[in-house]
C-alpha cells in the first residue's frame, strides 16, 4: 500500500496543519501574558477559537473528496538518527476530526462564557491547550510526533478535571484518568518501537535508505511477519482500547464524566481518539493481524454494546447514565471497524463524527439540566418539559438523534455499522440490533420520567428556560445533526476514497511477500 502526498504549498499555499496545531497552543501562551482582565481574557480564547474554526473550514473547503491521497502535506527532518520526522498530512480518515474539534472548543467558550469564573486565565489556557494536542494527534504521521502530541494531551486534561471537575472525588477520577492512559502508552510506544525496528530489518537486507522510521508512509510498505503482527497488534491495542475506552478496560470512563466538568464530558464522550488510532494505525499497519483476531474484536464490542446498553438502563443519575451509553457506541465503532469491509469501516468512521455532535450535545443539555436543578439526579427531576419546554425539546431531538432516528446522523452512522456487519456475518448484525433497542429504551424511559413524570417532591423554584447562549449551543449542534442525517453525501465524500484504500490493504495483506520497497524520504 502505497499513498501519494500533495505538499501543502502545492495545495493552498501555505503550512496550514502546523497553523492549526501550534495557533491554540500560540493563543494559549499569549493569554497567559495578559494581566487579570478577565474580559480581554475571555475575548482574546474565543478569537483563538474562533479563528481555528475558520481554518479548519477552510481546510475542509479545500480538500479533495473521494481520494486516497495524503493532503496539505508537510515534511521535515527531525531526529534523523532514528528516524523521526516531523511529517503532517490528511486524508480522509483524519480530515473530519480537526473542524470537529474546533467546533465543539468554540461551543465549549460559549458554553463557559458566563458561568466559569474560577481561575477563568489557566482554564481559557487548559482548553487552548487541549484543542491544539488533539488537532496535532489527528494530523500526525510520524508514529512518534503522534505519540508527542497523545502525550501531551493529558497536561490540560489531568488539570481540567482536577481543578475544575464539580465531583467530590475530582482528584481520584484525573488520577484514575491519567494512569490508564499511561499504562496503555507505555505498551503502544514498544509497538511503535518494533514496527521502526523491523522496517530496519527490511531496509538492512535490501541495502536502502533510510535505514529507520517512525513515518507512517514509510512503514506502509514493509511487510510485517504475521507472529510480529500478532504480538505489534495487541501492545498497540491497548494504548487505543485504554484511551478509547472499549471494554473491559472502560471503568475510568463513569468516573471522569460524573466527577469532571462538563467540558470534558464533552471532550472524552464526543471525540473519539481511541478508536480513531485503530482505523489510522492498527489496521492498516497490521492487516493480517486485523482479519486473524477480527471475531476477538468484534465481541469486545459486542460485549461493550450490550453491557453498556444494560448498565445505562438502570441509571438514576442523567451524567452516568451517559457515560455508559457512550461505552455502549464505542462498542458500536468497534463493530464496524473490525466488519474490515467498506460499509463497516465507513459507518465507524462517520459514527465517530455523529457522536461528536449527538454525544456532546446531550452533555451540554445536562450541564443546563444541573445549572437550574444542582442536581443530574432523576430524583430532583420530574415534569421538567412544562417548565422548560425548549430545553425538553432539543434533549428529546439529540437524543432520538443519539438511538438512530431515521433522518438524523445517528441513523446514517448506525445503519452502515450493521450493514457492514452482517456482510462480515449475520450474527454479528442480530446482536448489533439488539443494541440498537436497548439504546432506545434507556433513553426514552429516562426522558419521559424526567421530563413528564410526576414532579419531585418539595418547593418547585421557577426555572428558566434556555438563554441565547444556550439556545445558540443548541441550534448549531441540531443543525449539523440534521445535515449529516438528510444529505450525508459531503462527508461520505470526503472519507470514501481512503476507507476503499483501507479495504485493499485489509483485501491484499500487508504487502507483496517479495523484496520490499522502502520509500525513500
Amino acid at each position: 500500500m502505497i499513498l501519494n502526498e500533495i505538499a501543502a504549498n502545492q495545495q493552498i499555499g501555505f503550512p496550514i496543519l502546523t497553523v492549526l496545531t501550534f495557533l491554540p497552543l500560540v493563543g494559549a501562551v499569549v493569554i497567559w501574558l495578559f494581566q487579570k482582565d478577565e474580559d480581554l481574557i475571555r475575548k482574546s480564547a474565543m478569537a483563538v477559537a474562533g479563528l481555528e474554526l475558520f481554518i479548519s473550514v477552510l481546510l475542509m473547503g479545500t480538500f479533495t473528496p473521494n481520494s486516497a491521497q495524503i493532503q496539505f502535506a508537510e515534511r521535515t527532518s527531525w531526529i534523523p538518527s532514528i528516524g523521526v520526522g516531523y511529517h503532517l498530512g490528511v486524508d480522509g480518515i483524519s480530515v473530519l476530526f480537526i473542524p470537529l474539534t474546533a467546533f465543539l472548543t468554540v461551543l465549549i467558550m460559549v458554553y463557559s462564557w458566563g458561568t466559569e469564573r474560577h481561575l477563568l486565565k489557566p482554564y481559557l489556557m487548559s482548553l487552548l491547550g487541549l484543542e491544539g494536542t488533539m488537532v496535532g494527534v489527528f494530523a500526525s504521521l510520524d508514529l512518534i510526533l503522534f505519540f508527542v502530541f497523545w502525550e501531551l494531551m493529558l497536561l490540560p486534561s489531568y488539570f481540567l478535571i482536577k481543578l475544575w471537575g464539580p465531583g467530590p472525588q475530582r482528584h481520584y477520577a484525573a488520577l484514575k484518568y491519567v494512569l490508564y492512559t499511561l499504562s496503555g502508552s507505555v505498551l503502544m510506544l514498544v509497538g511503535m518501537v518494533l514496527l521502526n525496528l523491523n522496517f530496519h530489518e527490511a531496509a538492512v537486507a535490501s541495502r536502502t535508505e533510510p535505514l529507520y522510521t517512525f513515518d507512517f508512509l514509510d512503514l506502509l510498505t514493509v511487510p510485517v511477519p504475521p507472529k510480529k503482527q500478532a504480538l505489534i497488534f495487541f501492545l498497540m491495542f491497548c494504548g487505543f482500547a485504554f484511551k478509547a475506552p472499549i471494554f473491559p478496560f472502560h471503568t475510568w470512563l463513569p468516573t471522569a464524566l460524573v466527577e469532571g466538568p462538563i467540558v470534558m464530558s464533552v471532550v472524552l464522550a464526543g471525540v473519539k481518539l481511541g478508536t480513531y488510532g485503530f482505523i489510522r494505525f492498527v489496521i492498516p499497519l497490521l492487516p493480517e493481524a486485523s482479519v486473524r483476531w477480527l471475531w476477538l474484536m468484534a465481541a469486545l464490542g459486542l460485549v461493550g454494546i450490550l453491557y453498556g446498553a444494560f448498565i445505562a438502563l438502570v441509571q438514576t443519575d442523567l451524567r452516568r447514565l451517559l457515560a455508559y451509553a457512550s461505552i455502549c457506541h464505542l462498542g458500536f465503532v468497534m463493530l464496524g471497524l473490525f466488519a474490515l469491509n467498506f460499509q463497516g469501516l465507513q459507518g465507524g468512521l462517520l459514527q465517530m463524527i455523529n457522536l461528536g455532535f449527538t454525544t456532546t450535545g446531550l452533555f451540554f443539555m445536562t450541564g443546563f439540566l444541573v445549572s437550574r436543578t444542582g442536581s443530574a439526579d432523576l430524583s430532583a427531576y420530574g415534569g421538567l418539559a412544562r417548565h422548560l419546554p425548549l430545553l425538553a425539546t432539543f434533549v428529546l431531538f439529540l437524543g432520538l438523534a443519539y438511538i438512530g432516528l431515521p433522518g438524523t446522523n445517528g441513523f446514517v452512522g448506525e445503519f452502515l455499522i450493521l450493514l457492514g456487519a452482517f456482510r462480515a456475518h449475520w450474527a454479528l448484525a442480530a446482536v448489533g440490533v439488539l443494541g440498537v433497542i436497548l439504546g432506545a429504551a434507556y433513553f426514552l424511559w429516562y426522558y419521559e420520567r424526567a421530563f413528564f413524570g410526576p414532579a419531585a417532591p418539595g418547593p418547585q423554584k421557577p426555572l428558566h428556560d434556555l438563554y441565547p447562549r444556550e439556545w445558540g449551543i443548541a441550534v448549531a449542534l441540531s443543525v449539523m445533526v440534521l445535515w449529516i442525517g438528510l444529505y450525508p453525501a459531503p462527508f461520505l465524500n470526503m472519507i470514501n476514497g481512503s476507507v476503499q484504500k483501507l479495504v485493499e490493504r485489509v483485501e491484499q495483506g500487508s504487502v507483496a511477500k517479495t523484496v520490499p520497497t522502502v520509500r525513500k524520504p
